[in-house]
């Protein structure tokens, strides 16, 4: 079993090298995602201005639990409610180094159903 600070490390650097891609402009946003182990946290960015355009994360919403699929799904679907309030449609989808699997999934598909595309 890799030790938690070591799983940290590797995931980081798995998103440095995504990021070198990776960015978000003003008609296209970056939608980046970070999961703790008790909570979930989205951001839609543009990196060209260094600004938060909408977040949403079960500490903000105060849900009684954040790490489990289902927070995932209503974390995604505010996320989307928020960013179509701003005017923002399409969005890059910025994994943050975690695997696309379990609530990573849930959180973007349940944005995309809501109406953004990525």
């Amino acid at each position: 079993m890799i030790p938690q600070r070591k799983r940290n490390e590797i995931r980081q650097r798995v998103h440095t090298r995504i990021r070198r891609r990776l960015t978000g402009t003003a008609e296209r946003p970056r939608l980046n995602v970070y999961r703790s182990l008790n909570h979930i946290y989205a951001q839609v960015i543009d990196d060209s201005n260094g600004a938060t355009l909408a977040s949403a994360s079960t500490v903000a919403s105060k849900m009684k639990t954040g790490g489990n699929v289902t927070a995932a799904k209503e974390i995604g679907r505010l996320i989307a409610e928020r960013a179509r309030e701003k005017g923002i449609q399409k969005v890059v989808f910025d994994r943050g180094g975690y695997l696309y699997h379990g609530r990573i999934k849930a959180l973007a598909d349940a944005a995309r159903e809501a109406g953004l595309e990525f």
